[in-house]
């Protein structure tokens, strides 16, 4: 249940985040999403007698956690969307499995398998068939989005694993509070510098979207991931994942009105197969 409250929430997340982006700035629409996310759960947390407090030894660990798991994640994926579309940056953002297992082998020591080489060459099939058939200049204009998803694909990839190497420990919902908060901060505090932000003219569908981000899928998603991965092994969580690019393309199809078509299929498929192999647990 938990794992599927995070798939449907930060799933649903894709298609709704270009509807927003479509009244509001890509950094000042995570950011404020996020801190009132992190102020509001907070609050509740305290409520609730939950200790937010943060042991002096964990302060560099967490900034650099919230820097790798909300910073670039976020800032990059939300950028990459200017240039994609939900579907196909949801596609790119999910083949962080695959980089995550690359990349614990020089820091935990896992030397990759014949298994993990191919997840590789699947997942990166997936994103040749995804931008195939568009001719070149097409291409061309969407790469700068590719690049950025690839990249918050990559940095969440190693958050992952580094959390793995230094776990925190804390409580989730302290954990959920202090990452989103601290990890927007610098988005918050670069979007005066790089766009204009006009909350007085956000819609009544723009308002319910900044809402629907910062409860669902920056609130209670996260917390049912931290949940999640607090009950499971961290290989099912991993795979648990899964459920959010098939969610997003879908949302994106019925909500925005997308081509859903044999593409887009077989790049997901391929992508969700290299997902699967480089996260599957060996028996």
């Amino acid at each position: 249940m938990l794992l599927l409250l995070t798939g449907l929430g930060w799933g649903s997340n894709w298609p709704a985040l270009q509807l927003l982006l479509r009244e509001m700035p890509p950094l000042a629409a995570r950011s404020y999403a996020g801190l009132a996310s992190s102020f509001v759960f907070g609050l509740g947390a305290l409520a609730f007698g939950v200790r937010l407090s943060v042991p002096r030894a964990l302060w560099g660990r967490l900034a650099l956690f919230s820097a790798l798991n909300v910073t670039a994640w976020m800032g990059l994926a939300t950028v990459g969307l200017l240039w994609l579309s939900a579907a196909e940056a949801a596609t790119l953002a999910y083949t962080m499995p695959v980089w995550a297992a690359l990349l614990a082998w020089p820091i935990l020591g896992e030397r990759p398998s014949l298994t993990k080489l191919l997840a590789l060459a699947l997942g990166i099939g997936g994103v040749v068939i995804l931008f195939a058939g568009r001719g070149l200049d097409v291409g061309l204009a969407k790469l700068p989005g590719m690049l950025l998803l690839l990249g918050s694909a990559m940095f969440f990839a190693l958050g992952a694993v580094l959390a793995k190497r230094y776990p925190l420990p804390m409580h989730p919902v302290a954990a959920m509070v202090w990452q989103v908060g601290l990890g927007c901060l610098p988005l918050f505090l670069l979007s005066p510098f790089l766009e204009t932000v006009r909350l007085g003219e956000l819609s009544p569908l723009g308002w319910f979207l900044m809402g629907w981000m910062a409860v669902v899928a920056l609130g209670i998603a996260y917390l049912a991931w931290f949940g999640a991965l607090a009950r499971l092994p961290a290989s099912t969580a991993t795979i648990g994942t899964l459920l959010v690019p098939i969610v997003a393309v879908l949302a994106t199809g019925l909500l925005l009105d997308e081509p859903l078509g044999l593409r887009e299929w077989s790049a997901l498929g391929f992508t969700l197969a290299g997902v699967l192999l480089a996260t599957r647990r060996r028996a």
